[in-house]
């Protein structure tokens, strides 16, 4: 804004606060002068629109004085038109041209709301409000009546942008993948609602900002299921995978051995902390996860399996379920000690998406079930996609990690990274 049109608006505005006595009336003001700006703005428009406008020449004849002239375009009066915004409902008086050519930029001829209107709709529905929690708001804030239907031509875009998404192309190398599930419920075909996951992949690039590379949703999780999202993250250009970070999806570890054969499987350790815990007394609890720190903080494998042993002979009797479960896993446990503290920083837990899971277990929360499953798709796109405003720095202790990778996976790192 320049300073003279800057002026003009303080004057107004002191010209409106002398007339306003309460917050109705500034708001009836305001609305009036958005009304009457929209108006002269339309009217301008049109006004281009006709001294713009070329007449085709009529075709010569013998005498030009006897044909008569082709009637020039020009306004033919006002029709009223309904805009929902930010201030509520505006009834506006639209030029109309004789020809019925005007083509409106400010206004289209059959937009209803304003600009930014359905940017709150939106923003309303992502953070995981219902359809009668929309009207209900946007009726007390706006005093503008919105239908199921205008809610779902609002987010109606979303689906394009969601498929986009899902099948955008992605870099040939990714040093770290997360990856996790949320549990939603939704109807089926059928009619009936049953419990699906909504499993989701984090990719951490080589720059060290985190960014979403797939969305999958499925009523059960096995190898085969893993593999085909694994060859989907490959068809779209992933081709290498260092390390991947997963809390103990059933069926992964063998899905990434054939899809990505060179790629590191590490289990996320504070979920196996967390589910061994659950066997154990409050009066336990404590000692017990100190001395399981023991394990996973070693500096070497072969201290691991020590700090391992000293575990099972203190614990084994009492808790016998927890060292069968860590031997059962160990391979996947200790691929962290084949990297430097740099990286076993990055990769021991998976809470890079576990506080993506809590956003969208707050988008989620209000909605008990989903009508289908393009829905759930869509909704918790757009909690991450939210999430995703405040990915702008590299991760904790990315430098040092990326120094690592460039030496470990020399050969692996994507030419463009090397120089």
């Amino acid at each position: 804004m320049d300073e003279a049109l800057k002026l003009k608006a303080e004057q107004l505005a002191g010209d409106i606060a002398a007339q306003a006595q309460t917050l109705d009336d500034l708001n009836g003001l305001i609305r009036t002068l958005m009304k009457s700006a929209l108006e002269r703005m339309l009217d301008t428009e049109m006004d281009v629109h006709l001294g713009r406008k070329a007449v085709a020449a009529p075709p010569p004849a013998q005498d030009a004085s006897l044909v008569p002239l082709a009637p020039a375009n020009r306004r033919n009066g006002h029709s009223q038109k309904t805009v929902r915004g930010e201030l509520g409902e505006l009834t506006l008086d639209t030029p109309r041209d004789r020809n019925g050519t005007f083509e409106p930029q400010l206004i289209a001829k059959h937009q209803r709301r304003l600009t930014g209107f359905d940017e709150k709709i939106l923003s309303l529905y992502a953070k995981g409000m219902t359809t009668r929690d929309i009207q209900d708001i946007v009726k007390e804030l706006y005093g503008a009546d919105v239908s199921p239907t205008l809610v779902s031509e609002s987010t109606a875009d979303l689906d394009a942008e969601v498929t986009a998404r899902r099948q955008r192309r992605l870099g040939a190398g990714g040093p770290i993948v997360y990856r996790d599930g949320t549990v939603v419920h939704v109807r089926g075909e059928n009619g009936r609602v049953s419990q699906h996951t909504m499993y989701v992949a984090i990719g951490v690039n080589l720059r060290g900002k985190k960014e979403l590379l797939g969305l999958w949703l499925s009523e059960s999780e096995g190898a085969k299921f893993w593999l085909s999202c694994l060859t989907d993250l490959k068809n779209r250009g992933l081709q290498d995978i260092f390390i991947v970070c997963v809390d103990g999806l059933t069926g992964f570890p063998e899905a990434i051995r054939t899809a990505y054969p060179q790629t590191k499987v590490q289990l996320c350790i504070v979920h196996l902390v967390r589910a061994a815990l659950k066997y154990v007394t409050d009066k336990d609890s404590r000692v017990v996860a100190a001395d399981l720190k023991k394990i996973y903080q070693s500096a070497t494998v072969a201290e691991a399996e020590a700090e391992l042993e000293k575990f099972a002979e203190v614990w084994g009797v009492k808790y016998p379920t927890i060292v069968k479960q860590w031997r059962l896993r160990w391979a996947d446990i200790i691929a962290l000690f084949d990297f430097p503290p740099g990286i076993r920083k990055a990769i021991y837990t998976t809470n890079v998406i576990e506080s993506i899971n809590s956003v969208i277990r707050k988008f989620t929360r209000n909605r008990k079930q989903y009508p289908n499953a393009e829905s759930a798709l869509k909704l918790v796109y757009m909690a991450i996609h939210e999430a995703s405003q405040r990915w702008t720095m590299p991760i904790v202790g990315w430098k040092a990690a990326l120094n690592h990778f460039a030496i470990m996976f020399e050969d692996r790192l994507p030419k463009s990274s090397n120089n």
